[in-house]
């Protein structure tokens, strides 16, 4: 191949060997090679003749081994040169294998020639080539599009930055809505069931005072809310050393609930329950978001044939339900999530009431009926120390009027 290799750049417009040892190197190079009058050193070039040296060659070669950006093939192609260049750092993005010139692994002169060899052979590829540089050149590398290519990295790393601080404001967003809005339907069932709470507490009070039982149930989340409800009388809410209440989930037997759901249907799981277990002064507690469950209907017309007292903790409307209950406790929101919240303060404030009832008597007993203590066991440490050894002087008392019994019945 007829080919002329002009190297451009060094230290000096006129290249002197004695000023640039690179240089003497590199002459000294080609003249070993017998190349030296192919080779042709020019020296340094400004920008404004630079730009005719690159119009003037039919390839431009670039071989570095590192290279972090590569200007040079950037300014070749928008010269519509094509360029060879190695496969290293930003050259292998700014050229297109294939499209603009070819890239070759760095260090490997053989492949290096076969590249410019197979350009010179096919010069028609070389014209198309020219076209293709000058194109992306000017796609991707102009000042505009560089700076443009910029500002949007820089806006993708300031919204990366950004998005935990907009994901935390999200999400407290809907932690403050969440709350905002459960405190609303809190303030406006307080308003509307202020004194019906209070009703619902004496229904229940009463019946544990005069030996009754609570029956309790619910479909979901209204089952938990029914144990959950359940667990407040058996064990204790606030007031220590009190006896428990009896208190039955009809949501907890599962062998109940899966034999006659499975044998019968599913309508009649509580119904049957209350039939089993309730007695004229029990309480069914019904509990439902809707107020449209099927078996907590059946449950409480099964209820009132047994003469039971009723109360309902209801949510929306109120549905069936309302209207099977002695005392209905209506949540009116159509937000299901919200009509549990405020069940569960519904719940814990009742347990409170009956709890404070009971231990300060006030109820109102059945005529007959047995009254049932509420404590069964000493409030405090002295109250037991109290129960276990009398005092002295009431230990006396006792033995002076055992004695006289013991002489009056001899006589």
């Amino acid at each position: 191949i007829e080919a002329r290799l002009v190297v451009v750049g060094g230290e000096d417009e006129e290249p002197d060997p004695t000023r640039s040892p690179e240089l003497r190197r590199l002459q000294d190079l080609a003249r070993a090679e017998r190349v030296k009058e192919r080779v042709v050193f020019v020296g340094r070039r400004n920008r404004e003749v630079l730009k005719h040296y690159y119009n003037a060659a039919d390839i431009f070669i670039t071989t570095p081994w590192y290279e972090p950006f590569g200007i040079t093939p950037i300014e070749a192609m928008a010269c519509g040169t094509p360029v060879v260049g190695s496969n290293v750092g930003g050259i292998k993005f700014t050229v297109r294998d294939g499209e603009t010139g070819y890239l070759v692994a760095p260090n490997d002169p053989d492949a290096l020639a076969e590249r410019i060899a197979h350009l010179y052979e096919h010069p028609k590829l070389m014209s198309v080539f020219r076209k293709q540089a000058i194109a992306r050149a000017n796609d991707l590398f102009t000042w505009h599009k560089v700076a443009s290519a910029m500002a949007e990295l820089y806006e993708e790393v300031l919204a990366a930055s950004q998005q935990p601080a907009e994901r935390e404001l999200a999400q407290l967003a809907v932690v403050d809505r969440s709350f905002d809005s459960v405190v609303e339907a809190l303030v406006e069932t307080r308003r509307r069931l202020r004194s019906a709470i209070p009703e619902a507490a004496d229904v229940l009070a009463n019946c544990f005072a005069n030996g009754g039982k609570l029956l309790v149930c619910g479909n979901g989340g209204s089952a938990a809310e029914a144990q959950h409800f359940v667990a407040e009388f058996v064990g204790r809410f606030k007031h220590e050393g009190r006896r428990g209440l009896p208190a039955i989930s009809l949501t907890a037997d599962t062998a109940v609930l899966t034999a006659w759901a499975n044998d019968v249907g599913y309508d009649d799981v509580f119904a049957r329950q209350v039939e089993a277990l309730g007695q004229p002064g029990d309480v069914l507690v019904a509990i439902s978001t809707s107020g449209r469950s099927r078996n907590a209907v059946r449950a409480l017309e099964a209820a009132r044939q047994r003469g039971l007292r009723t109360v309902g903790l209801l949510g929306g409307t109120g549905g069936d339900m309302k209207a099977l209950v002695d005392v209905p406790l209506l949540v009116q929101s159509s937000d299901t999530q919200h009509v549990q919240e405020v069940q569960a303060v519904l719940v814990h404030v009742l347990a409170e009431l009956v709890e404070e009832q009971l231990v300060t008597g006030r109820t109102q007993p059945v005529a007959g009926a047995p009254v049932r203590a509420i404590w069964d066991l000493p409030r405090t440490r002295s109250d037991r120390r109290n129960r276990r050894a009398p005092s002295r002087p009431a230990a006396r008392v006792a033995n002076a009027r055992r004695r006289q019994s013991m002489a009056e019945e001899s006589a």
